[in-house]
């Protein structure tokens, strides 16, 4: 649904032939706190400094590779790509139109 939402579907959030074969195994038993210290990302801070999340990717899958499991990133800095996001997802509009129009007939 993820993928419906950001407009990026059918090349993720699907998987056959042709789209990107990417996959999180997901634990929803396991928690773990939301630190600038353990992030992979280049900024100094994070907004959810201190809050516990439900739930835990447990193993990532991308491109078939597996790049993270146990904790550990295994990926090369600069191995990710850029991915453009087309605006108004029909996922998201067809919502909110739909909304509008109940609105507008009352």
């Amino acid at each position: 649904m993820a993928a419906k939402i950001f407009n990026i579907y059918p090349k993720k959030g699907r998987i056959a032939v042709g789209s990107d074969a990417d996959i999180v195994i997901w634990d929803p038993h396991r928690e773990r706190m939301i630190s600038k210290r353990t992030h992979h990302h280049a900024a100094d801070f994070n907004i959810f400094e201190g809050m516990t999340v439900h739930g835990v990717a447990d193993t990532t899958i991308s491109r078939g590779k597996v790049v993270w499991r146990n904790n550990l990133l295994k990926v090369e800095a600069g191995s990710g790509r850029f991915v453009p996001l087309a605006p108004f997802s029909p996922t998201v509009f067809a919502t909110i139109q739909q909304r509008a129009k109940v609105i507008a007939s009352n």
